[in-house]
C-alpha cells in the first residue's frame, strides 16, 4: 500500500446543501478551508474527516489525475499489489454539464474496468479499502474514498428536547466555524440550554464546557451528553461570572419568552465574553451589530441560517 500513500496530490470534497443552508455551508467552508465555492466540489490540501461537516458527502484522497481513463489505468497497472481487499466506487460529479454526465450502466462498467487494473483482491460486499474514480472538467481523478457519516442525524434522538434549541445540523456547522482546527482549543458554551452544541463538539473530540443561568435546563444538558456516552462539565451560572479563559465562546443569545434580554443585558454578556474568550461566535435572531461593536468585539465573518420563515444570524467575532 506504500505506493498509494506516497503520491497524494490533494483532497476532493463533494458538498450538498439546501439553498436556505448555502450561507451557513459557505461560512463553514471559509472557516475550515479558507475559501468558499459556488459549486459542489472543493479541492484542498487540508485533510479533515468528512463526517465533521453536515454538508460534506465524501472525501477523495487524490492519488492520480489523468486526461482520460486510459491514463489512470496505465498508472494503476504499475503499482505493487494491494494487500487489503478493495472496491472501486464511481463518484458522480453534479457540476458536469448534461452532455458530460455518465449513466448508471456506464458507471458500473468503469468501476469494473478500473478495478481490474489494480493488483489485489476485489470484495464488493465488505471491502477493507474503498477507491474512487471521478470525472472532472480537466479529465479524471483516482484516489482513496472516505464516505461521510451523518453523525449529527443520530443526535436528533436525544432524550431531552427544547423547542428553541438549534438543530443538530446547524449546531455541528457552528462548532466547525468556531473551531476549524480544534487541537489544543478550549471552548465554552455559556448559554448551553439542553446541550445541542456541546454534544456536537464532544462527538468531534473537542474540549468544551457548558454553562447556563437556567437551572431547569442543566439536568437536560447533562442527560443528553451522558446519553451519547460523552463527558463534559456543565455548571449553573451567569456568563458574567465566568472567570477562566477560553479560546472560543459559542453564544446562542437567549430569546424565548422566559429569557427576554434588554440591550443592556446583551451588552454585558458580550463584554464578559470579550474578556474570557479570544474568539466569539454569536447566534442571534436580532440584528445586534451595534451592541457587538460597543462590547469591543470585531465582526470578521457572518452568515444566516434559515428554516422556513425563521432566520438566525451566525456572527464570528474577535
Amino acid at each position: 500500500m506504500n505506493d498509494f500513500n506516497l503520491d497524494l496530490l490533494s483532497y476532493i470534497y463533494t458538498y450538498s446543501c439546501r439553498e436556505d443552508e448555502r450561507s451557513l455551508c459557505q461560512l463553514e467552508m471559509r472557516a475550515i478551508f479558507g475559501r468558499d465555492i459556488e459549486t459542489s466540489i472543493l479541492e484542498s490540501s487540508i485533510p479533515i474527516d468528512p463526517s465533521r461537516s453536515p454538508f460534506i458527502k465524501e472525501r477523495i484522497d487524490v492519488i492520480f489525475k489523468g486526461t482520460c481513463l486510459e491514463d489512470i489505468a496505465l498508472r494503476l497497472k504499475k503499482l505493487q499489489t494491494v494487500e487489503a481487499t478493495f472496491k472501486v466506487v464511481f463518484v458522480k460529479n453534479d457540476d458536469l454539464g448534461q452532455d458530460e454526465k455518465i449513466g448508471f450502466k456506464k458507471r458500473r462498467e468503469i468501476e469494473r474496468e478500473i478495478g481490474l487494473q489494480i493488483n489485489g483482491e476485489v470484495d464488493l460486499l465488505k471491502p477493507e479499502l474503498l477507491f474512487a474514480i471521478m470525472k472532472v472538467n480537466e479529465g479524471w481523478i483516482f484516489g482513496k474514498y472516505i464516505k461521510s457519516e451523518a453523525i449529527w442525524l443520530h443526535h436528533q434522538r436525544k432524550p431531552h428536547q427544547y423547542s428553541t434549541a438549534l438543530s443538530t445540523r446547524v449546531a455541528r456547522a457552528i462548532v466547525n466555524i468556531a473551531a476549524p482546527n480544534p487541537n489544543g482549543v478550549k471552548l465554552i458554551d455559556p448559554c448551553c440550554g439542553i446541550g445541542t452544541v456541546l454534544v456536537e463538539a464532544l462527538s468531534m473530540g473537542m474540549d468544551i464546557v457548558g454553562r447556563d443561568l437556567n437551572r431547569l435546563v442543566i439536568p437536560g444538558a447533562r442527560g443528553n451528553i451522558a446519553h451519547f456516552g460523552f463527558h463534559a462539565e456543565v455548571t449553573l451560572g451567569d456568563i458574567r461570572d465566568v472567570t477562566e479563559n477560553y479560546d472560543v465562546a459559542i453564544i446562542d443569545m437567549p430569546y424565548n419568552l422566559c429569557s427576554v434580554l434588554s440591550k443592556e443585558d446583551q451588552l454585558e454578556m458580550l463584554e464578559s465574553a470579550r474578556i474570557f474568550a479570544k474568539k466569539v461566535v454569536i447566534i442571534t435572531i436580532e440584528t445586534i451589530d451595534s451592541i457587538i461593536e460597543k462590547a469591543g468585539l470585531v465582526i470578521v465573518d457572518r452568515c444566516v441560517a434559515k428554516k422556513g420563515g425563521f432566520t438566525r444570524q451566525i456572527i464570528v467575532c474577535e
